[in-house]
């Protein structure tokens, strides 16, 4: 698919999608500040929390499109700050599970409230937001395959899932 815009125009919308991203995620990790969290620990303990008692660091990684080793960063720090614990798994000693503990549960709790997101979002209506999240999955696709990754991540489903 071939489009008519200049490769100004193409970097532009692009760094416009990167300063919304940035914006948005100042305006939550201010939010989540009282809990001790950012946003990519909330996301953690959000993909922990789904995935369950089979959540690991690579599958984690996966999910939120991080770098392994990033992600194996972020939980070491997590676990000194007391939201999660790391424990080697009982059949395969080279497999590290991650669990939340109960500081974190309580943490994960408090980042349910999202208010600044649906302030931030609200600014749309369901039918732009329905559009703008098809045309981000559309990006969100052939970045990845640009990228050479060959994994969907299974979440967000759809910006109608909770209605």
């Amino acid at each position: 698919m071939k489009n008519s815009h200049s490769d100004d125009e193409i970097y532009d919308l692009w760094s416009m999608i990167e300063q919304v991203h940035s914006a948005v995620t100042l305006a939550r990790d201010r939010e989540l500040e009282p809990s001790g969290l950012s946003t990519i620990k909330a996301a953690a303990l959000f993909i922990i929390d789904a995935i369950g008692t089979e959540a690991t660091p690579a599958e984690i990684s996966r999910w939120i499109l991080r770098r392994p080793h990033s992600v194996s960063g972020l939980l070491d720090r997590m676990e000194k700050e007391g939201f999660v614990r790391k424990t080697k798994d009982l059949h395969r000693k080279n497999l590290v599970r991650v669990t939340i503990t109960p500081q974190g549960r309580k943490a994960y709790n408090q980042s349910l409230k999202r208010k600044s997101i649906s302030q931030i979002m609200a600014t749309l209506t369901a039918e732009e937001s329905q559009q703008l999240f098809s045309y981000m999955d559309r990006l969100r696709t052939k970045a990845l395959k640009v990228a050479g990754i060959n994994y969907k991540p299974p979440f967000p489903v759809s910006p109608s899932r909770s209605r």
